[in-house]
């Protein structure tokens, strides 16, 4: 991809089977976001091709937008700090009832409807290992009063909702203590090991995980395959998320 200021990733090639725990592992300004946008289908890469759940993109990014959902994004998925956890939680579960639900599923009566939708958020929290009872207000407790490591688990439950196939987390490690860090890499390869793929840009990604690593110069990947070429910085990969207009 690149973008005004420059190529923000190239050359990069990795294999992942369903259920991986894939890492972006770099440095801030070496093209980490803009690959994981890219993933997802909600950035445009400027050429070479990729495949996600037997979806080909460039071509297909709207339907790898409807099986992928995204995790924390600076700038992209940010929480509203202004909101409480149940706000949060209801609002997404709105929208998913409103536009991603099947068209016949709006015919059932409105309690079924409604039951369903309590039991995907339950899943969902369940999943992300959010305990509401355990927040200092449960459920009425603002974002802004969140630790980092609730924050993480309250954005991944809601990217949850929508049973993703394909989970994208953005800074996944940033300002975690070691304790935390360990609990928020065993949260994402617990949703791995339920058959989610995971796709986690981070500054050191643990082992055992399918590797992609960039620096100033060059890309790598885990399976071996792949370089690339990053001069890019965080500033370009805005510019190129802004050209795209696809966040």
């Amino acid at each position: 991809m690149k973008g005004p200021r420059g190529w923000s990733f190239r050359g990069v090639a990795v294999d992942a089977r369903p259920g991986s725990l894939v890492t972006i592992e770099g440095p801030s300004g070496s093209g980490r976001t803009c690959l994981l946008l890219a993933l997802t289908g909600r950035m445009r890469p400027t050429e070479g091709r990729a495949e996600v759940g037997g979806l080909a993109l460039p071509r297909r990014m709207a339907a790898v937008r409807r099986i992928s959902a995204l995790g924390p994004v600076p700038g992209v998925s940010d929480l509203d700090p202004a909101l409480t956890v149940a706000e949060h939680l209801r609002e997404r579960a709105l929208l998913q009832r409103r536009f991603d639900g099947s068209p016949l599923a709006l015919l059932r009566p409105r309690r079924e409807r409604a039951a369903a939708s309590r039991a995907r958020v339950e899943a969902a929290l369940g999943a992300a290992g959010l305990d509401l009872d355990a927040l200092p207000k449960a459920g009425r407790t603002s974002v802004r009063d969140l630790e980092r490591l609730e924050a993480l688990r309250l954005s991944i439950a809601l990217a949850l909702i929508g049973e993703p196939r394909l989970l994208a987390i953005d800074d996944a490690d940033l300002k975690l203590s070691d304790t935390d860090r360990a609990e928020a890499w065993a949260l994402l390869r617990s949703i791995a090991d339920g058959g989610t793929t995971v796709l986690a840009v981070c500054s050191e990604a643990p082992g055992g995980t399918v590797a992609i690593r960039t620096t100033a110069s060059e890309t790598e990947t885990g399976t071996g395959t792949g370089t690339a070429d990053e001069t890019d910085t965080e500033k370009g990969a805005a510019d190129a998320l802004a050209e795209t207009g696809r966040a």
